[in-house]
């Protein structure tokens, strides 16, 4: 029962830091590579990183390597208090998508100047 209540709030104060709840709202959505969490939250990558490591020993998040890029996702089977405040806050659908949008036109004007 102890390590059960220590784990719920180390959960609880993890998410209760503004970037890693959007973290973890973005990743709900859809896995992410570091650096478009650093481009749609704007800090920077070592800060990122620490957020993602932090979560990661909570069992919060997983991660991929693909080459020299590293891929995070929502882990299914995190902590249920945090399925809970993840279904309960705002959606970041909107903004993932206005970020592709934009991360897509960049890349297709790469192409056609390149």
């Amino acid at each position: 029962m102890e390590r059960s209540l220590e784990e719920m709030i180390e959960v609880l104060k993890l998410t209760a830091d503004k970037t890693r709840l959007t973290i973890l709202l973005l990743l709900q959505e859809k896995e992410l590579c570091v650096c478009d969490l650093v481009e749609m939250i704007g800090i920077s990558q070592p800060g990122i990183s620490q957020h993602l490591r932090k979560m990661k020993q909570a069992g919060l998040v997983q991660e991929r390597k693909q080459g020299t890029w590293m891929y995070y996702r929502l882990d299914e089977s995190a902590h249920p208090v945090v399925q809970a405040i993840l279904q309960h806050a705002p959606s970041l659908k909107e903004k993932l998508e206005v970020y592709e949008k934009q991360r897509n036109s960049m890349m297709c004007e790469r192409e056609n100047n390149g």
